[in-house]
C-alpha cells in the first residue's frame, strides 16, 4: 500500500489554493459541520492509498472532484453574499420609504383630508367614456357640502382638484367622503375613486419589504402605492 508524502499534500494545497479552497477561513470557523480544504486531503490521502494498484484513478478524476469541491464552496460563499444584499436592500427599501413621511400616497378610497394648501385632490377610475361625470362631497355623518361637475370624460383615469373646502375643514384637518358617480350609457352610476391621503409611518415588511401607515386607511403594502406627491 503506497503513502502519500508531504510534498504530494503540499502540491494538493496549492492546487486547491488555486481553484479558490483555502484554510482561512476554515481556521475562524472552528467547529463546523461543512468540509474544509483540511478535510478534503485527508479523503483525498485515503482515497490514494487504498486506490487499486491495477486500476488506478485518472488524474482527470482527481481535479474533476476538486473542481466540485470548489463550485459547491462558491455557490455557500455566493449565498451568504446574496443574503447580505438582501437584508442591505431590505436597510434601503425603508430607508427610501421614511422619505415619504409627511407626504401624500395616491390610493383606492373615498376618505381625504384638506392639504397645507387647502385643497383636496383625487383621481375618478372610469371604466367607459361617461357624458356626465359628478363629485359629490359630504361630511362623514352623510351631509352633503358641495359637488364637483366634470362633465363628459373620455374612458380611463380623471383628477380632480376640491379647493373650496369650508374654512372650518381646513382647521380642524377634519375628514370628508368622496362618492363618484358616471353616466355611461347605463345612467347615473358609482365609480371607484382614489384619493391622497398622508403618509404617517413606514415600517418592514409586506411583499415589498415596505409598509406604510396612511392616514384613514392605517397599514398598506408600499406596491399598492400608485402615484405621491410632496
Amino acid at each position: 500500500m503506497s503513502t502519500i508524502d508531504q510534498n504530494s499534500q503540499n502540491s494538493l494545497s496549492a492546487i486547491l489554493d488555486k481553484l479558490g479552497v483555502n484554510r482561512a477561513d476554515e481556521k475562524k470557523q472552528g467547529a463546523k459541520n461543512t468540509l474544509g480544504q483540511e478535510d478534503f486531503l485527508k479523503l483525498m490521502t485515503t482515497q490514494l492509498q487504498n486506490q487499486d494498484p491495477f486500476a488506478p484513478m485518472e488524474n482527470g478524476d482527481f481535479i474533476a472532484q476538486m473542481a466540485q469541491f470548489s463550485t459547491v464552496t462558491g455557490i455557500t460563499d455566493m449565498g451568504e453574499t446574496l443574503k447580505g444584499l438582501s437584508s442591505q436592500l431590505s436597510e434601503f427599501r425603508l430607508a427610501t420609504a421614511t422619505n415619504l413621511l409627511g407626504s401624500s400616497v395616491l390610493i383606492p378610497g373615498n376618505t381625504a383630508r384638506p392639504n397645507e394648501n387647502g385643497e383636496i385632490h383625487g383621481v375618478v377610475d372610469l371604466p367607459s367614456a361617461s357624458t356626465a361625470t359628478s363629485i359629490t362631497i359630504s361630511e362623514i355623518n352623510g351631509e352633503v357640502i358641495d359637488t364637483i361637475e366634470l362633465g363628459p370624460q373620455a374612458s380611463g383615469l380623471v383628477g380632480f382638484t376640491w379647493n373650496n373646502v369650508p374654512q372650518n375643514i381646513i382647521d380642524e384637518n377634519a375628514a370628508v367622503r368622496l362618492d363618484a358617480y358616471a353616466d355611461t350609457s347605463n345612467g347615473r352610476e358609482a365609480v371607484s375613486s382614489s384619493v391622497f391621503a398622508e403618509v404617517l409611518a413606514a415600517s418592514a415588511g409586506g411583499a415589498s419589504g415596505v409598509r406604510l401607515d396612511v392616514r384613514d386607511y392605517g397599514e398598506i403594502d408600499a406596491a399598492e402605492v400608485v402615484k405621491f406627491r410632496k
